[in-house]
């Protein structure tokens, strides 16, 4: 990034931005000087209300060879390319119109464009989190005034509407009076707030600066004056949600109760009719939440909104919220969850389908829902520390997840497929990943996300370490008594070796708990949803400074409990084989077929290394080869005398063809 905001007059956006930056600099320098800002009480302690905390981005350095390519790519060149994408089309324009620093009408085709910017300031801050970088924080304080010249003074911040009421960008969102509010169902008023509080939250954790958390805050003000119970305020709920979980963020923040009283009062009005006009099943809106046990609806909605009501339950200690988001985690993981974390089997409405409903050659799996599952499986670890958690978070990184983002970091799949006819053009009109769309959440999302992963690996209460994921990397975790440095070595996906040294500031006893992967424990998904053709009898093994330990698996977790000294060193082997994989019988589409895994990843095979593709067929006891190429930037694929097969993220880098996941068991006749 700091290569580029020293070469940005030449790297294709010319001078536009750049002067823009300079009317902005300007404009705020004037109203900084002329304005008494209003602040809310910063809470140096953040209290989630969760037994089990995080360890902060901050206390972690990847150094793996796996997961910091991939970060990097988003840092060095994806968060670049959909600035100059932002700017191509007009999203940084809209706040300066808005704010009548530009003369012109609404840019872009969706109401919800400005959260693409929030989005990419969120991605940039979680950089600068785990790796400070001053021409970077200065390029997301030139982005931050931009958003500010947008606002209007009551804080009021949706562009489209501030520049003209009467022509929303989208035909689809209903226009009457050109009033704020009156189509809450598809004007993603409160949709942008939402993605604008979680960015703030994050820039502000980053910097320790208040520029753009006081834009949030007087945003959220705004809200709370506007929405909820009492005379003159209007009684509705979003159509779209991340508001609540963004109010929630604001609230842990400030300590602010008007924040968390209003995420709830959204939360407990959704299918109340006597609240609102209900928006229905595809908004989660036609039952109140705590009465919902089904995933239904827009799949990224429905996420968003089952992670606030996880944060209400833990804060709350709200029992009715826990049991429902209960509930719907066991159907969606149960009878909805594709093999590759996948979720979203419907292209029409972007939706779940019907229990077991799960096509492949037309599957969904939106990227922006994989993302909104694994930032809602994290809390509902946070909440109980159980570990089929990150059973399904792992599938859902290694597989679903990143397969949206191409290996040039440039091009995305907002569908993720799980077969291809190289015809079908189930990526919104494109049988392969395409630079852009006009309706972006997906990239933006994906740099919001990415550089968050290190927070995933580690998390502690005051006496455990768990150890959740397995990468490479250098972390510092202060427990309540001690400060523990910890070191992971491993080459994990592509072998199950790892391990640990512990370096704790002073001898002490602590708990360590260890993740065996589902994989490693002959569970594909935490249900009966998909299932190994045989049991691996291969066990997961641990040793103590050179000395086998016999620790049973408890609960998902090899758990140490012991007096840690300097230099312990903890071995881990997790024997990583190829398996194959049936399919529930209900699902109709997997019938008489079998996918290929290979410690976490899940495998597909591409036509253009299988020359007989359409013939190939697969049977449990077929045996295969596993070895490292230098195909896809580096892999290990899977062969044999039939087939070649390789991680289904890394599919559609090479051109379009045909693809599958999902291939027709040999007939034993």
């Amino acid at each position: 990034m700091g290569r580029w905001l020293a070469n940005c007059k030449t790297n294709g956006l010319n001078m536009k931005l750049l002067n823009n930056i300079l009317i902005i600099g300007f404009t705020l320098l004037l109203y900084n000087c002329s304005v008494p800002k209003k602040e809310n009480k910063i809470v140096k302690e953040v209290k989630t209300g969760y037994p089990i905390s995080p360890v902060n981005i901050q206390n972690v350095k990847l150094t793996d060879e796996f997961w910091l390519p991939i970060i990097k790519r988003v840092q060095e060149k994806t968060i670049e390319y959909a600035i100059a994408k932002c700017e191509e089309e007009g999203r940084f324009d809209n706040f300066l119109i808005a704010g009548k620093k530009m003369e012109g009408t609404v840019k872009g085709a969706m109401p919800f464009d400005d959260s693409d910017v929030y989005k990419i300031i969120e991605g940039a801050s979680n950089s600068l989190i785990s790796a400070p970088n001053k021409p970077l924080e200065k390029l997301l304080d030139s982005l931050i005034g931009i958003v500010k010249i947008g606002q209007e003074s009551d804080g009021y911040l949706t562009t489209w509407r501030t520049i003209n009421p009467a022509k929303p960008p989208a035909p689809w969102v209903k226009v009457n009076e050109g009033k704020r509010w009156e189509f809450l169902f598809m004007s993603h008023e409160l949709y942008n707030a939402g993605h604008m509080y979680e960015a703030a939250a994050v820039h502000f954790e980053a910097t320790g600066k208040r520029n753009f958390l006081d834009i949030a805050l007087k945003n959220a003000d705004l809200m709370v004056k506007t929405f909820g119970e009492g005379e003159g305020k209007i009684h509705a709920v979003p159509g779209h949600q991340i508001i609540e979980s963004g109010l929630i963020k604001l609230y842990q923040i400030t300590k602010n109760e008007a924040y968390l009283n209003l995420s709830k009062y959204f939360l407990d009005n959704r299918g109340n009719p006597e609240n609102h006009e209900l928006y229905g099943a595809y908004s989660q809106d036609h039952i109140p939440v705590i009465e919902q046990d089904e995933v239904v609806g827009h799949a990224v909605r429905a996420v968003y909104m089952y992670a606030a009501m996880t944060d209400i339950a833990a804060i709350k200690k709200d029992s009715a919220y826990s049991s429902a988001v209960q509930k719907l985690w066991n159907n969606m993981v149960d009878k909805k969850m594709y093999i590759t974390g996948g979720i979203g089997a419907r292209h029409d409405g972007e939706a779940f389908g019907e229990n077991y409903e799960l096509p492949n050659l037309t599957a969904y799996n939106e990227t922006c829902a994989a993302i909104g599952d694994v930032y809602w499986n994290h809390r509902l670890h946070n909440f109980s520390g159980d570990v089929k958690y990150y059973d399904v978070i792992e599938r859902t990184l290694y597989n679903g997840l990143i397969s949206g983002l191409s290996l040039d970091g440039t091009n995305f799949f907002y569908p993720n497929a799980l077969e291809s006819d190289g015809v079908y053009k189930s990526n919104r009109g494109s049988c392969t990943r395409q630079s852009w769309f006009d309706c972006s959440c997906c990239p933006t999302n994906v740099i919001r996300f990415i550089p968050s992963i290190p927070g995933l690996i580690y998390s502690k209460t005051n006496d455990e370490i768990y150890v959740n994921l397995y990468a490479s990397n250098e972390a510092t975790i202060d427990l309540e008594n001690n400060k523990i440095q910890i070191s992971q070595q491993t080459n994990y996906p592509w072998n199950g070796e790892v391990v640990i040294t512990l370096k704790p500031e002073k001898e002490s006893e602590f708990t360590l708990k260890l993740r065996v992967p589902g994989w490693a424990r002959n569970q594909v998904l935490p249900s009966d949803l998909y299932s190994y053709s045989v049991t691996s009898k291969m066990q997961p093994t641990i040793t103590i400074n050179g000395k086998k330990v016999a620790a049973a698996i408890k609960d998902g977790y090899f758990e140490l409990k012991r007096n840690w000294k300097k230099e312990d060193k903890i071995e881990l082997n997790f024997p990583m084989e190829v398996r194959t994989v049936k399919a529930n019988d209900k699902i109709e589409d997997d019938r008489g077929k079998l996918s290929l895994e290979y410690g976490p990843l899940v495998y597909a095979i591409e036509e253009i290394d299988n020359p007989n593709f359409d013939k190939i067929t697969v049977s449990t006891s077929d045996e295969f080869k596993v070895q490292k190429e230098a195909i896809l930037d580096g892999v290990n694929t899977v062969s044999n005398n039939k087939l070649k097969a390789i991680p289904y993220y890394a599919w559609s880098n090479r051109g379009v063809g045909k693809m599958k996941v999902w291939i027709q068991e040999k007939s034993n006749n």
